[in-house]
């Protein structure tokens, strides 16, 4: 699916969906007390670079959009709050 035609997502839902995926398959737990929005996903070892391809191809899946392997990188994927921004700069080009 185009990008383009990906449509519009409000900030609290990429947000919930992002950390319900994170809760059950890495932490499994419903506890939203377990994830911190800003916390590195790296620093606090919760993804490993397997992890962090399952995280891309779910938001992928999930959203509609492409990840390019260049946009791979921390500043866009590394916690929470992050991923959430990427998200929405991806479905509102």
């Amino acid at each position: 699916m185009d990008n383009a035609a990906a449509p519009k997502l409000d900030p609290a839902s990429v947000t919930a969906e992002l950390r319900r995926f994170l809760l059950e398959n890495y932490l499994f737990t419903d506890d939203d007390s377990a994830l911190d929005n800003t916390a590195s996903f790296l620093e606090t070892g919760l993804l490993d670079s397997t992890g962090m391809m399952e995280l891309v191809m779910h938001i992928e899946d999930t959203f509609s959009v492409t990840i390019a392997d260049d946009e791979m990188v921390p500043e866009n994927l590394d916690s929470v709050d992050q991923a959430s921004v990427f998200v929405l700069s991806k479905t509102q080009q």
